[in-house]
């Protein structure tokens, strides 16, 4: 939220959090906290279509941004999304590269259509000539272009664009939606666009756990696709239905429990000694304060990198969480005059927040 309020300070615009009856204190947090917030209380827990339409049911903003709780952005990633819509052509939806909180890229991204074959394809991991991946790996990473999909964690749309289309298709509870979305975009003849230099972490997982429901509804979505956009006889409806149903029971079955990473030494980037003497209360191992790092430095055995947002800001942290990015360090942030300490050891698991 901090990151957020920082980048959204130069423009004109509303903060609309939709909350699907969350069982902490998330909604007592942003009235106590950012009072200015529009605020939907949502007494069940809706999915991710419905909430999503309803904020945008109060937007006046004449775009809309789509943005998961567990992310970070820079402070100038709405100014230069919005340079970017006003100079690219024929603009439908637009996304930055997302990074996780190990300082990975995240390839879902950039997507293609998942056409029968395309789905095929990735379910198997076969190579089918001409048929496209699951991946839009023929964009760079840090290039900017024309793609099929974005994902659904961050989206930039204009809000009359969004409506004409229907929105999210509330049929999807969650997962598949952003799709839909893109799909029906793409149908119009407008271009979503990748743009691969601007960059914000999206930890993952904070919606919902990867774990056998996530892997139910993830081809829930998937087959609810197919069956409004790719259906064409019974025989091969059948066999599509039948594989995606098989896939599903066989990933179920996946043991999907992560050991804990086990941290030799962290480091806090800081030059607050206070800071410092609260963290090593709280029973981390070997706490080194420190002002800056070499990815040389780092070594070998299993390190934790702490920033201190009051000594950077950031833009500043994710800068350095990709330039640092090795496979035996992971990053957590602390939040600027907060007393916790957020972030994730995994791509794709669930973070964690410690209190000092």
């Amino acid at each position: 939220m901090l990151s957020l309020k920082a980048a959204t300070l130069p423009i004109n615009s509303e903060i609309i959090v939709v909350d699907n009856n969350s069982t902490d204190d998330s909604c007592k947090m942003i009235k106590d906290d950012f009072p200015d917030i529009i605020l939907i209380e949502n007494k069940i827990n809706e999915g991710f279509s419905k909430a999503n339409n309803q904020g945008v049911a109060v937007a006046k903003g004449l775009y809309v941004c789509f943005l998961n709780p567990d992310t970070i952005i820079a402070a100038d990633t709405f100014i230069r999304l919005l340079n970017q819509a006003k100079e690219l052509p024929n603009v439908g939806l637009l996304g930055p590269r997302l990074i996780s909180g190990t300082g990975n890229f995240l390839e879902e991204s950039k997507r293609n259509i998942p056409s029968p074959l395309t789905s095929f394809r990735r379910f198997f991991r076969l190579n089918l000539g001409n048929v496209k991946s699951y991946y839009a790996y023929h964009i760079p990473d840090t290039g900017i272009g024309d793609v099929d999909v974005l994902v659904g964690a961050f989206i930039l749309v204009k809000k009359e664009l969004f409506d004409s289309v229907g929105g999210f298709d509330e049929d999807y509870f969650i997962y598949g939606e952003d799709i839909d979305l893109s799909y029906k975009i793409k149908k119009k003849g407008l271009q979503n666009y990748y743009i691969g230099n601007i960059v914000a972490v999206h930890y993952r997982g904070e919606s919902t756990d990867r774990n056998a429901i996530f892997v139910r509804r993830f081809y829930t979505g998937m087959r609810l696709f197919y069956k409004k956009h790719f259906k064409s006889n019974i025989v091969l409806d059948i066999i599509i239905s039948a594989g995606i149903r098989f896939i599903s029971m066989i990933q179920s079955f996946k043991n999907f429990s992560k050991e804990k990473r086990k941290i030799n030494a962290y480091y806090l980037i800081t030059e607050n000694e206070t800071l410092y003497r609260q963290i090593t209360k709280i029973g981390l191992p070997d706490v080194k304060m420190i002002t800056t790092i070499r990815k040389e430095d780092l070594g070998d055995k299993n390190i934790e990198i702490i920033f201190d947002n009051d000594f950077m800001t950031f833009d500043e942290i994710i800068e350095q969480m990709q330039f640092l990015k090795k496979k035996n360090v992971s990053f957590k942030i602390r939040p600027k005059k907060c007393n916790y300490i957020i972030g994730s050891n995994f791509s794709d698991g669930k973070g964690e927040v410690l209190m000092f």
